[in-house]
């Protein structure tokens, strides 16, 4: 196996709370190169006093790609694979033996494995497979937020997919994400034929209940020539019906979540949110046959649209309760104690268990 010289590198600002837990971390690498970008803790004093070689700029006005792109000037000349990491993030150990393994002399992009948020009682909650760490002198970073590699070099990218490669992310969920917003929407007008960014916009204004602009900006990603990858239009089309079931309009909100299915019917994320729809409108064999097409799919994908609920507990409590409304009560009780099974913690689903070997125990008696 080839020894590489590696090299992370990442920006930060007022983490004083991580740097213990990200230097441990990344202690397997050569070097660690940190931007801050204007402290005003102690972050920078602790990097240094752990060996980190840490610069300073002020980046203003504020722009991801920018601070990222200056975060890569720190990177030695020599170094062969850069690993852009941040500070509330952290790999499992052996990462680098394992990405060195996988890593070939063609190579310019690896995959890995990416917890990006936990549930409260520690399992994973969304997982995808991200490409941060790439070859040395062939990249730059682009888009204000949601920045994302963009390759420079000779020929075409080379990727391979680094087994065994864990990071996990352990945010402070203090931080704001306020500055969003109007970097989306500067990113969209700087490159308004970028589908994936409106993607985003639209999204966000979601997440802000800002249902009608919302509708309007996904609508408008997917009326884009560029906007071809299945996944991310599903998505899109199920954030549509979300937004339309807060406004009331429920039949539309059926229409786009038809469309959702038909564009990715791969994914399990399309059925159960149609499946969550029927459950609100009573239609008990309805949700049934959403929840069992979606379970159906078995193979989790790797990439970033991949939602926590629909791995975890929720279509095992949807048929249970579906079933419990149809009076099936051994099959009620059956999912109820898969749901538990994958959320113990959740005392709902505990005591739907017990309310159903009750029910089940009383009708034997009759």
């Amino acid at each position: 196996m080839i020894s590489y010289r590696v090299c992370v590198y990442a920006i930060c600002k007022n983490e004083s709370q991580f740097v213990e837990r990200f230097m441990d971390s990344m202690s397997e690498a050569d070097d660690i190169c940190v931007l801050d970008t204007g402290s005003t803790d102690d972050t920078v004093e602790k990097l240094r006093a752990r060996g980190a070689h840490v610069e300073q700029k002020v980046i203003s006005p504020w722009r991801f790609d920018v601070a990222r792109s200056e975060s890569l000037k720190l990177i030695p000349k020599d170094a062969d694979i850069c690993c852009c990491i941040d500070l509330d993030e952290q790999f499992q150990s052996g990462w680098r033996e394992k990405l060195e393994r996988a890593w070939q002399l063609d190579t310019t992009r690896a995959r890995y494995r990416y917890t990006w948020s936990f549930l409260p009682d520690g399992r994973e909650g969304c997982v995808f497979w991200t490409d941060k760490i790439h070859k040395n002198g062939c990249y730059r970073w682009v888009n204000p937020v949601h920045e994302v590699l963009q390759y420079l070099g000779e020929g075409g990218e080379h990727f391979v997919d680094a087994e065994g490669v864990q990071l996990d992310h352990h945010p402070d969920p203090s931080k704001s994400r306020g500055q969003y917003l109007p970097l989306l929407e500067l990113a969209v007008r700087e490159d308004p034929q970028n589908d994936r960014n409106r993607h985003y916009l639209g999204r966000e204004y979601m997440f802000r209940g800002e249902w009608a602009q919302a509708v309007s900006t996904l609508k408008a990603h997917l009326a884009m020539p560029q906007a071809v990858w299945r996944d991310e239009r599903c998505a899109s089309m199920r954030y549509i019906a979300r937004c339309l079931r807060r406004l009331e309009r429920e039949d539309e909100a059926a229409l786009w979540l038809h469309r959702a299915i038909a564009e990715a019917p791969h994914l399990r994320e399309p059925y159960l949110e149609f499946a969550d729809l029927l459950y609100q409108q009573k239609d008990w064999c309805g949700v049934i046959f959403m929840v069992n097409c979606a379970l159906a799919i078995t193979e989790r994908p790797r990439t970033y649209i991949c939602e926590p609920f629909a791995w975890g507990s929720f279509p095992y409590d949807l048929l249970s309760i579906a079933y419990f409304h149809l009076s099936q009560w051994e099959s009620a009780l059956k999912n109820a104690e898969k749901a538990f099974a994958l959320a113990p913690d959740d005392a709902r689903l505990q005591e739907n268990c017990a309310l159903l070997r009750a029910k089940i125990q009383k009708e034997s008696r009759i």
